[in-house]
């Protein structure tokens, strides 16, 4: 098992954010996570990153717990993230947002690159040839120096899940990545979603609100509302689930 989180639950003063919740992933399976807004869905994306500790419960990326790890040693183990509001170095080059991501695993050391040893060159070389490729596969290499907040929306949530993979993730976590896209952004977004997992071989846990985006790409989608898990299932099963058609549309629904 990729990712198991059992029983986690989180606090903030007197507010219960998540209660008691338990899921699990397997190696190259695509799990949706929807609820309507305030289910607890970031909450729980903050638990698996590192944002915030768990108040409760464990949490095994690859058999090992990572519940309260700093967010960059959870990164080392496996787990990238994007986010709901895109985060990018937006005065710095498409091309440098993805080598910050190259350069945690880079060979050469900071002895090297302060002393302009030829490691450091070597090692620099490797990385941009490394993010340019990625660009390449995201169809941003020709604008590889234009600075990040220069780019339209879309290319942007592109550059960011660009920027994700190249930490080299075993977990791919996409925050509403379809959030302010319009129908021909998510239907291209929806294909490249589903050849990411193909291409690199990764699991990924993906929040949407966009129905027809989640259950055109999602194996099985868990449905979280007020903290609570309420369902889980294929998204046939989901899509006709009572529970959830209450929790979206009210007791008459």
């Amino acid at each position: 098992m990729l990712l198991e989180v059992n029983g986690a639950s989180r606090s903030f003063g007197g507010l219960k954010a998540l209660s008691e919740v338990s899921l699990h992933i397997r190696k190259g399976e695509l799990i949706g996570l929807i609820g309507p807004n305030g289910a607890g869905k970031t909450t729980l994306f903050n638990l698996l990153t590192g944002v915030y500790p768990p108040s409760t419960g464990r949490i095994l990326l690859n058999g090992h717990s990572v519940g309260g790890m700093k967010p960059y040693r959870i990164n080392r183990r496996g787990a990238a993230r994007t986010f709901q509001n895109i985060r990018l170095f937006t005065a710095m080059t498409v091309l440098e947002n993805v080598k910050i991501a190259f350069h945690q695993h880079a060979k050469h050391s900071m002895i090297s690159s302060m002393l302009r040893l030829p490691k450091h060159f070597r090692g620099e070389e490797e990385i941009t040839g490394k993010a340019m490729e990625m660009l390449r596969i995201f169809s941003l290499a020709d604008q590889a120096d234009e600075r990040a907040g220069n780019l339209s929306y879309g290319n942007q949530r592109r550059l960011e899940i660009a920027r994700a993979l190249a930490a080299g993730p075993k977990l791919l976590l996409l925050d509403e990545p379809a959030a302010g896209m319009n129908p021909n952004e998510t239907r291209d977004l929806m294909n490249l979603i589903a050849w990411i997992r193909r291409e690199f071989s990764l699991s990924i846990l993906l929040i949407e609100h966009d129905m027809s985006l989640v259950m055109g790409v999602c194996d099985r989608i868990y449905v979280l509302d007020r903290g609570m898990l309420i369902a889980d299932g294929a998204p046939a099963e989901i899509r006709s689930n009572p529970k959830v058609i209450e929790a979206y549309l009210g007791q008459e629904a």
